[in-house]
């Protein structure tokens, strides 16, 4: 048996970080805006004939072998942890080549361990027989990848994996829900330029000491995700409306909100590269994930998209990314 599994990763518009619990449920109304880009997370699964198991990831160049009789000690497994923790919770009964390829680049702040794990969950479920019907995904990864980084992980990024186009992600006391937004993809499209800095996300923000901030009320920090939650209502309702200026104005109103959280938001190579995009034809950058390196987005003047583009392809130490919005999110495929 082979499967193959894929699923996009993300560009966060808006309300990045209120997604963490338990954050959300101070904030009513709390939710965030993305969308899903063609830059794929893979996952192929290739059963073998014996008890072996295989796990290889391409982009990280690392790999290595156990076997069934050892899966227990993937729990811990230090090397690929993400997925050997994943094969853990999964205990196939076969042994299998397991191959993951990520097409964003490392350290970019497009959720792509997120979006690997979703395309993993959803080709480990299918080796095993389907145990888990599609609406368990997210809370596995989830759950996975918790104990991975060893604090508790935000929910957005799965939603856009698994499901693709464009979101608002509510977040209630009642629970979760995703809201597809119907809208004109290709203006999105031309509007917005995905640049990767070259320089891989770092550590300098944690997420967990903001949360920890939050919780123990720290009141600039609780004033701060309020207006976060604002500027994400605000982009919801532009969005819908097809506001293209309007859009390009919260983001740019938006963007001082984000760096308030940490003064590590944005290093200086990235300040630089924020002036080259607005001084041709960017109206606002969005820094994507937790900042501190890895990509950003920017959103353009109406018909600037390739002035901005042609102005950062010169700045050598940065990659102007090609990609569309990923309509479809999770695939799985039995070859």
């Amino acid at each position: 048996m082979i499967i193959e599994a894929s699923a996009p990763t993300r560009v966060d518009l808006a309300g990045g970080t209120i997604d963490i619990p338990p954050i959300f449920l101070f904030h009513e109304g709390a939710m965030t805006v993305n969308f899903a880009v063609s830059l794929l997370a893979h996952c192929r699964l290739e059963t073998r004939n014996d008890d072996k198991i295989f796990i290889e990831s391409i982009d990280r160049g690392e790999k290595f072998e156990t076997s069934l009789s050892n899966i227990g000690s993937l729990r811990d497994e230090p090397r690929l942890e993400l997925l050997s923790k994943l094969v853990y919770f999964f205990k196939p009964e076969t042994g299998f080549n397991m191959i993951t390829k990520a097409e964003a680049p490392a350290g970019a702040g497009l959720a792509g361990s997120s979006t690997l794990n979703i395309a993993c969950v959803g080709a480990l479920n299918r080796m095993v027989g389907n145990r888990y019907t599609p609406d368990r995904f997210i809370p596995i990864a989830n759950s996975i990848e918790t104990t991975v980084i060893n604090v508790i992980a935000g929910w957005q990024d799965y939603y856009s994996a698994q499901y693709g186009s464009v979101a608002s992600i509510h977040f209630r006391p009642d629970g979760i829900e995703r809201e597809a937004l119907e809208i004109d993809t290709k203006t999105l499209e031309d509007r917005i330029v995905i640049l990767y800095t070259g320089e891989p996300r770092n550590s300098g923000i944690n997420n967990w000491e903001i949360t920890k901030a939050h919780i123990d009320g720290d009141k600039d920090i609780f004033d701060i995700f309020e207006g976060i939650r604002d500027d994400a209502i605000k982009l919801r309702t532009a969005i819908l409306a097809s506001k293209w200026d309007a859009i390009g104005e919260i983001l740019h109103e938006a963007h001082p909100h984000r760096k308030r959280l940490s003064p590590n938001m944005t290093t200086p190579r990235m300040d630089e590269l924020i002036d080259i995009a607005i001084a041709n034809g960017a109206i606002a950058p969005k820094i994507c994930g937790a900042g501190g390196g890895g990509c950003m987005a920017f959103y353009c003047e109406e018909g600037r998209k390739a002035d901005v583009e042609n102005a950062l392809r010169k700045e050598e130490d940065a990659e102007v990314l090609e990609w569309k919005i990923a309509e479809e999110g999770l695939v799985i495929r039995e070859l």
